[in-house]
């Protein structure tokens, strides 16, 4: 083979085109014993629904089940039981990306702003982001997050502070990513119909994206995955094999380049059927039950 196939096929990550459900059980096992940098955590137990209780049991449980596999956990909400997770996580020595939830509500936008700002005064909080695909879903205007942004980096100037979106947005709008002290981005090869033989060196590109825009600073990758049901989108197809062949390769290019990911998601979640269809459902390592699916 010559040199150029041979840093493309690199380029690709591991080939498990040819191994059974039986082997990819088995490197998907000893890519989780070797630990994640960082998981995406998801409290709601089955028939819950953002909005519903969330009580400090239920947390505790899943952050159990999850504990020895991820250094980190990131969270999305400050509020409604969620401002419980970073000091129940920092019991069990996890270190934290927390999020506020922005949207369209403004009394909803300054509780969940304050519970930030609260938590991370209080110790509970590595790294603060200020809204998740805000600008995606088109729920606030530019300078309205970007005031958001501010606000928070003038009322914790110690910690990090960052927005999360898909990667393609700190390249569209340099002023988000100029206010921010750190690229958080989201970087999913599926949600692009791409095929997973090409998945992974299309989440590098998307990645290196993210680092230009950057302009030299520090890109996290705060969500990526494959979901292992459901309707494929293009030619990215969805199944049991193909989640764990994406899991593998994309732990390994974490391991292999210190690569700071947060892989979505730590559980199923039936909720997310109405606003993705049926993949929704199906991102978790573990499922709705809680059982680890490999």
């Amino acid at each position: 083979m010559s040199y150029r196939k041979e840093k493309f096929r690199s380029l690709l990550g591991i080939d498990t085109n040819q191994l059974d459900t039986i082997a990819l059980k088995k490197l998907s096992q000893t890519a989780l014993n070797n630990g994640m940098h960082g998981l995406c955590f998801s409290p709601y137990e089955e028939g819950q629904e953002p909005g519903d209780p969330i009580s400090e049991t239920q947390i505790r449980r899943k952050l159990e089940l999850i504990l020895p596999y991820t250094k980190w956990i990131r969270t999305f909400s400050c509020t409604e039981g969620n401002e419980q997770i970073p000091r129940i996580a920092k019991e069990y020595g996890l270190k934290t990306l927390v999020g506020a939830w922005l949207g369209d509500d403004p009394e909803i936008n300054q509780a969940e702003i304050q519970g930030l700002i609260k938590l991370s005064k209080s110790g509970y909080v590595d790294i603060a982001a200020v809204g998740n695909e805000v600008m995606y879903r088109g729920d606030l205007e530019e300078e309205a997050l970007i005031d958001f942004i501010h606000h928070v980096k003038k009322a914790i100037p110690e910690i990090p502070v960052g927005y999360v979106d898909a990667y393609y947005e700190f390249s569209n709008r340099p002023k988000i990513t100029e206010a921010c002290d750190i690229i958080l981005a989201n970087c999913y090869p599926y949600w692009e119909g791409c095929s997973l033989e090409y998945s992974l060196i299309y989440m590098k590109q998307m990645y290196q994206q993210a680092l230009t825009a950057g302009r030299g600073k520090k890109v996290i990758i705060t969500e990526t995955g494959w979901p292992s049901q459901g309707a494929s989108l293009e030619g990215a197809h969805p199944s049991y094999d193909n989640a764990l062949r994406y899991f593998i390769n994309a732990q390994n290019w974490s391991k292999q380049d210190g690569i700071e990911m947060f892989y979505f998601s730590s559980f199923d979640e039936s909720w997310k059927v109405g606003a993705e269809g049926d993949v929704g459902a199906f991102w978790g390592l573990w499922d709705k039950d809680e059982n680890l699916k490999f």
